[in-house]
């Protein structure tokens, strides 16, 4: 974690990312403004919804998390700005460094809130690993990029800053706290507005939440989940990229894969469900 101006795998040097670093470690989140156009975005969106389609299409493709929201993992060459995304300058750079030199890229999905989505409990994505909760070390990231304006009534994203570094050795199944003590997430909650263009990364062990969504409209947010080598998040997933696809990449964005180079790609079934989120907050 001490080094925040870092070079990529051809030598350039990375942005000077140590003030979003220390903001990381405080709250568990950071952002960045206008990352990507809004014309690179509404691709993004037309991309996401595609794949929805095709995910609802199948059994196992999109998986609850909640009354009218989904998560859907997808393919890396069904994202037409896939490169762009993981080769952009704050990405990289934030990546290296809280993870390493050698982080790997496990995971590319997006969760939708349709309209009728309700308040999710309080959760973490999977339970914190002694890294985290003894040496305050993060060992995977999610990069969270909307596909549309952000407003109050589409459900906005909350998150308790700062609740990365709790133990969570009391929660059901490490991800969990009691209902009981929800008060105490609500009064520390922060709820993110990001526009088209913004991109933030997280510790999906910070608590968070997705909200109401009262609007008549969808809130498609693209994850791109990242982990030091060794954290093991890979096993939850299951990337694939043709050999065509493959031979089309960067080197320096190959030996971040995770990937199995496939002939042909494969339905992706989520391996990676959250039980407690099915059915929302009561």
């Amino acid at each position: 974690m001490s080094r925040t101006s870092t070079t990529d795998a051809v030598g350039e040097e990375l942005l000077d990312v140590g003030a979003d670093i220390r903001t990381l470690q405080q709250d568990g989140v950071v952002g960045r403004r206008g990352a990507f156009s809004r014309e690179w975005v509404a691709d993004v969106g037309e991309d996401i919804l595609a794949a929805f389609d095709d995910a609802r299409s199948r059994e196992g493709g999109a998986v609850g998390r909640g009354p009218n929201r989904y998560y859907v993992e997808i393919h890396p060459e069904q994202l037409r700005g896939f490169v762009d995304l993981v080769t952009h300058p704050w990405v990289t750079a934030v990546s290296e460094a809280v993870l390493g030199p050698d982080y790997e890229i496990v995971e590319l999905g997006f969760d939708i809130p349709f309209a009728g989505a309700v308040n999710q409990p309080w959760h973490r994505d999977f339970p914190s690993p002694p890294e985290t909760y003894e040496q305050r070390r993060l060992t995977s990231l999610a990069f969270n990029l909307t596909a549309v304006d952000t407003a109050e009534d589409m459900g906005p994203f909350e998150i308790a800053p700062g609740t990365q570094w709790e133990r969570g050795e009391d929660f059901d199944h490490g991800m969990f706290p009691d209902r009981s003590t929800f008060g105490r997430y609500l009064e520390l909650a922060q709820r993110k507005y990001p526009q088209m263009g913004d991109i933030s990364a997280r510790s999906a062990l910070t608590l968070h939440r997705g909200t109401k969504n009262v609007s008549q409209k969808s809130r498609p947010v693209l994850v791109l989940g990242v982990d030091a080598p060794g954290a093991g998040h890979d096993e939850l997933h299951d990337l694939q990229l043709t050999r065509e696809f493959h031979d089309q990449l960067p080197p320096g964005v190959v030996r971040h894969l995770h990937a199995r180079v496939v002939d042909e790609l494969e339905p992706i079934v989520q391996k990676h469900t959250i039980e407690g989120l099915v059915m929302g907050e009561p």
